[in-house]
């Protein structure tokens, strides 16, 4: 952050004996605002939100899970073999494994929260930085900055404050875009009431086999693509199909194990209680 700032200043020092005969203009924008006015992105911050609550939820119960293991063992420690004990503890070491890889999967560095968010930030963020170089060209500032920590932007008054502008742009842009598909839809439905112009037999038949031409190499072409996904969606298929295989074994071992220390823990409550002498 420190090279950072530094670079910030020695760019703005020598900038500064360029543009000193105009002055120097700049602007900044606030980042956090313009994203809580895109109706867009506030949508997808609580889908994913809600998807990052599930997966919390589910962790925590998975840790509660384990802590309940941990506390079932301590207490019946002292009835256990040591066989049994070990078995125990292996089980409950797998399940941390897989609470561990769970949480590396949704929270890692590339996990589904990282990929998720930058798929989420990234179109707003284009349309943002190209909002901002329309202003930064039209108006010649000199700098526009954005006012978070890592610009160390510790003062700057609110004249230059062009976030508003920078939000107008994106919501004209997107206003543009609806009214420009409204117009082809309008025009599609007008040419598509138009009469075609007459033509000869020989010149139909010879659009007809150059129609079906066309439709038979897009079908193709199709069916292609087609049969790649689907090829594609197999291979992922039998992976996945082959892991969970793996998973379903492991975990029937881990329940018949759980069923013998059952079992062993009930014949020892049962010779316990045999040895026990009667009271007097």
């Amino acid at each position: 952050m420190k090279k950072r700032f530094l670079f910030v200043c020695l760019l703005f020092l020598s900038s500064l004996a360029i543009t000193a005969q105009r002055g120097i203009k700049m602007a900044y924008i606030d980042m956090d605002y313009i994203l809580k006015n895109v109706p867009e992105y506030q949508e997808a911050s609580q889908q994913l939100e809600a998807r990052v609550q599930k997966w919390r939820s589910e962790i925590q119960k998975k840790m509660q899970n384990v802590e309940d293991m941990k506390q079932d063992l301590s207490n019946e420690r002292a009835l256990l073999t040591k066989e049994l004990i070990e078995e125990r503890e292996e089980e409950i070491a797998y399940e941390e494994q897989a609470i561990l890889e769970y949480q590396e999967e949704k929270f890692g560095p590339q996990g589904a929260f990282i990929v998720q968010k930058r798929q989420l930030v990234q179109p707003v963020q284009d349309q943002i930085f190209n909002a901002v170089q329309e202003i930064g060209e039209k108006r010649q500032y000199d700098f526009i900055f954005e006012n978070s920590a890592d610009a160390l932007l510790l003062f700057s008054a609110k004249r230059h404050d062009i976030s508003d502008q920078v939000l107008n742009i994106i919501q004209r842009s997107s206003r543009k875009l609806d009214l420009e598909d409204r117009r082809k839809q309008k025009e599609e439905e007008e040419n598509s009431k138009i009469e075609e112009p007459y033509k000869s037999v020989e010149q139909a038949a010879e659009d007809k086999e150059e129609a079906a031409e066309r439709d038979a190499i897009r079908q193709a072409k199709e069916d292609e693509r087609e049969q790649m996904l689907n090829e594609r969606q197999q291979r992922r298929d039998s992976i996945r199909a082959a892991r969970q295989k793996e998973f379903e074994e492991r975990r029937a071992k881990l329940l018949e194990a759980r069923e013998r220390r059952r079992d062993s823990l009930e014949k020892l409550r049962n010779q316990k209680n045999n040895t026990t002498p009667p009271g007097r």
